[in-house]
């Protein structure tokens, strides 16, 4: 059974820092592009960042030079570095894994609050 299960969401305040991270079984990681996207309230699930099997990247305009993706194989985890956080990126975060756009899963989500 396919698990991703993300961890690291929280309340920071603008300008902060935080890291999530996504923990994945029942899949070969390694060969698996794994995205972040979020949802914010009454808005459309949106890609945030997404990392391909061989390491390429790939980041929205939006948090570009802010945030950082990362994966590392042999934890099968995946990473997000956020920095100089913005009230505007408060949303759900969710980790996906796909294969060749075949096969694709999504984990339970975290919420991300930027606010003072």
């Amino acid at each position: 059974q396919v698990q991703l299960v993300e961890s690291g969401g929280g309340l920071v305040q603008p300008g902060g820092s935080l890291r999530l991270s996504c923990a994945a079984s029942g899949i070969v990681f390694s060969v698996h592009r794994m995205g972040w996207y979020r949802q914010a309230p009454g808005k459309q699930r949106e890609l945030v960042a997404a990392i391909s099997s061989g390491g390429t990247t790939n980041y929205a305009d939006s948090v570009k030079g802010r945030f950082t993706v990362s994966r590392d194989d042999a934890l099968v985890t995946v990473y997000l570095q956020m920095n100089s956080l913005k009230p505007e990126d408060t949303a759900i975060y969710y980790c996906k894994a796909d294969y060749l756009n075949a096969f694709e899963y999504w984990g339970q989500g975290t919420q991300v609050t930027v606010s003072s």
